[in-house]
C-alpha cells in the first residue's frame, strides 16, 4: 500500500494547467508543486548573487540548494527572471539536480501534484494520474494577453503570440526531456473548455484511480 499518491500534470505554457493543479491539490488537500518555478528560483539566486548564467558547474550547485518551500510565483514570474530561467533549463546538470529535489517532493504524504514539462515522462513516470493539459498557440496568447491588460498593462498581442510559439519550440525541441505527453497521459485540451469544465474532467480521472489505488 503506497502511503502517497502522485498527480503529474504536463503541458505548455499558459495552457492553464498552473490554475488547475493548485485546484486540484486544495481538492484533495495534497502538497502542490510548480516545477517551473524551480528553475526560476535558480535563475533569481544566480542573478542575485551576480553568477554567470552559463557556467553548468556553478547553476548546478545553486540549484542543489534551492527550497523548494516557499516559492514566491509574484517574484518569480518576472519576465528577466523567466528568460534566465530559459537558459539554465537546458542545463543537463541543472536538470538532474531539480529532478531529484521534484522527486522527494512527489514522495509527501498523503499525495502530491507536480506540474511542469516532463513530470509524467521523466520525473514522476510511475504516477498514477498523468493529465496533459493543452490548448492551441492563439488560445493560449489571448489568455497571456487577457492577464497582462487585466493589471492595467499595455501588452503587444502579436509579440505574445510569437513568444508562445517560441517557447513552445524550445520546449519541445530541447535533446534533454523535451516537453511531450507520456504514453499513458490522459489528454485535456482547454482550448473551448471552462477551467471548471476541466477541474471536472480530471476529476473524474483522479477518483477512478485513487478507488483503484485503495
Amino acid at each position: 500500500m503506497k502511503t502517497t499518491f502522485t498527480i503529474a500534470i504536463d503541458g505548455p505554457a499558459a495552457a492553464g494547467k498552473g490554475t488547475l493543479s493548485r485546484r486540484i491539490a486544495d481538492e484533495y488537500g495534497f502538497h502542490h508543486l510548480d516545477t517551473g518555478l524551480t528553475y526560476r528560483a535558480t535563475a533569481k539566486a544566480l542573478i542575485d548573487a551576480a553568477l554567470p548564467l552559463d557556467d553548468e558547474a556553478v547553476a548546478e550547485k545553486i540549484a542543489r540548494e534551492v527550497e523548494l518551500a516557499g516559492l514566491d510565483r509574484d517574484i518569480l514570474s518576472k519576465h528577466e527572471i523567466g528568460e534566465a530561467a530559459s537558459k539554465i533549463a537546458v542545463m543537463p546538470a541543472v536538470r538532474r539536480a531539480l529532478v531529484e529535489a521534484q522527486q522527494r517532493f512527489a514522495g509527501m504524504a498523503p499525495g502530491t501534484v507536480l506540474d511542469g514539462r516532463d513530470i509524467g515522462t521523466v520525473v514522476c513516470p510511475d504516477a498514477p494520474v498523468k493529465l496533459y493539459v493543452t490548448a492551441s498557440p492563439q488560445v493560449r496568447a489571448r489568455r497571456r494577453y487577457d492577464e497582462i491588460t487585466a493589471k492595467g498593462t499595455a501588452a503587444d498581442f502579436e509579440a505574445i503570440f510569437e513568444d508562445v510559439k517560441r517557447r513552445d519550440e524550445r520546449d519541445m525541441g530541447r535533446a534533454d526531456s523535451p516537453l511531450k505527453p507520456a504514453d499513458d497521459a490522459h489528454l485535456l485540451d482547454t482550448s473551448e473548455m471552462s477551467i471548471e469544465a476541466a477541474f471536472q474532467a480530471a476529476k473524474s480521472i483522479i477518483d477512478a484511480a485513487l478507488s483503484r489505488n485503495n
